[in-house]
């Protein structure tokens, strides 16, 4: 049996920081985010087959996009090739463990800074290897606008697993994903099938991730009953632990977060619920002295509590 994680409801803790300027947003592009260690095509010739995007990946945002923390977001869409990020530790401090982080974005665009690089950068500093991914969008055309997104996370972690991303050789893969990547990690989590046909030696790899990190998950519940999951997501005794952070009055409810805690709470898996009193959607990791704040290091305190970091 897993151990279990008692379910934390953190409400009204807040965390003062200073404001942030608001910039340009190819200047906070260039002055907040730090170089990878690398980058690696997830597919080696043409991703499983989708319907492409006609315009090239690009920026699309402008001095009219929304900010968060005082800065503007990075909005990077057209993506047609996926790559993955590599964000190295610094040696003293690195553990065994390494985050597939998946940007939100409605799957039609990619939150590339706000929940991606920004993220790897911090996961750096405790000592995990992440590796952003930089998935296929959009798939507004798709029937199931899910499934290329889930192939790119199910390939990246029979990649990290199977050593094909050099200098990263990990014990445990885990997937942190926000809003719509955090559906695609949830899918990814409980997958009980390859959503692929295998294409190489590295797809004898595992594709489930052993745990998740979900984030301001989006649709992860019926649309005309909060307490029931969608068909595709089923909790078994296989199911990774997981860790849940949530705005009470996001506009992407949190019974999405609570309910799937709750079907992990029945099979006995550990996990571990944070549901804020306010935040909206969207807070990333910026400080923004709000309780929302507060995630990071609960996720920090949650891994060390299961010896996943040093």
């Amino acid at each position: 049996m897993k151990n279990m994680t008692c379910c934390v409801i953190a409400l009204g803790l807040l965390i003062s920081t200073g404001a942030v300027r608001a910039e340009h947003p190819a200047a906070a592009t260039a002055t907040n985010t730090a170089s990878p260690n690398a980058i690696v095509n997830v597919w080696p010739s043409e991703p499983p087959a989708w319907t492409p995007p006609s315009e090239a990946e690009k920026d699309t945002s402008d001095e009219n996009s929304r900010q968060v923390a005082g800065k503007y977001v990075t909005r990077i869409g057209n993506v047609s090739t996926p790559q993955l990020y590599v964000y190295q530790p610094k040696a003293d401090v690195k553990s065994d463990t390494t985050i597939v982080v998946c940007p939100g974005g409605g799957y039609s665009i990619l939150a590339w800074d706000l929940e991606g690089t920004e993220i790897a950068e911090w996961l750096q500093e405790i000592g995990v290897t992440a590796v952003v991914l930089k998935y296929r969008v959009p798939t507004r055309s798709e029937e199931e606008n899910w499934k290329p997104a889930v192939q790119d996370i199910q390939r990246a972690i029979s990649l990290v697993r199977s050593g094909a991303v050099e200098g990263v050789s990990a014990k445990r893969v885990g997937v942190l994903g926000f809003s719509a990547g955090g559906n695609a990690s949830a899918r990814a989590a409980t997958a009980s099938q390859r959503f692929y046909s295998a294409i190489d030696k590295h797809d004898q790899a595992k594709f489930v991730p052993d745990f998740a990190v979900l984030v301001y998950p989006a649709w992860l519940v019926e649309k005309d009953d909060s307490s029931r999951l969608i068909e595709d997501i089923q909790v078994t005794e296989n199911t990774p632990p997981m860790f849940f952070a949530h705005a009470r009055d996001d506009r992407i409810s949190c019974l999405g977060s609570v309910t799937l805690f709750t079907e992990l709470q029945k099979h006995n898996i550990n996990a571990a619920l944070h549901v804020f009193g306010s935040g909206g959607h969207g807070f990333g990791s910026r400080p923004n002295d709000q309780e929302t704040d507060a995630w990071p290091e609960l996720l920090t305190l949650w891994m060390r509590d299961l010896q996943w970091i040093k």
